[in-house]
């Protein structure tokens, strides 16, 4: 007599698929695991950009630092260095102001007792919300990514 395979119910194989209440309950795990991974992972972008920008202002201060060593003055724009076209992590252009040669306090960056973050330039990204207003105690200011103290900070306005 021959032997005929049968499938052993223990592996499942018994012609038995799966309830929808048991697809609903793996559909329900999937969504909270989902709910719970994509939150963090947008934080974690978030602070990746941070940090990409921040790294960004340093280096493109150390090249108006050195353009500074070599013509003894500062560059009017980015394009004298090179860097007119560098987009920070939110597509955004960077923000440069040369300070020495304007006259008065009005183009300068203030902190919030309104006292000028740099006396040399201004350089800042404008954030997530691509949008920033000279003071910092401004809403659209909050999330810049700005150098202050002449380059002792470079960081989040809103640590600042």
């Amino acid at each position: 007599m021959p032997h005929t395979a049968h499938p052993s119910p223990r592996l499942g194989l018994g012609g038995r698929g799966f309830t929808l209440v048991e697809l609903m309950l793996a559909l329900l795990v999937l969504g909270v695991l989902a709910g719970l991974a994509i939150p963090g992972y947008n934080g974690w972008q978030d602070k990746v950009r941070v940090k990409k920008a921040q790294e960004d202002i340093i280096a493109i201060s150390v090249v108006i630092d050195a353009y500074l060593a070599d013509t003894g003055a500062l560059p009017a724009d980015l394009a004298a260095i090179g860097r007119a076209g560098l987009l920070d992590p939110w597509g955004s252009a960077y923000q440069y102001q040369e300070l020495a040669s304007v006259k008065g306090k009005g183009k300068a960056r203030k902190d919030h007792s309104l006292v000028p973050l740099n006396s040399d330039y201004d350089l800042y990204s404008m954030g997530p919300d691509r949008a920033s207003v000279g003071p910092l105690t401004a809403r659209a200011s909050r999330d810049d990514i700005l150098r202050a103290r002449n380059g002792q900070f470079v960081g989040p306005a809103s640590l600042f």
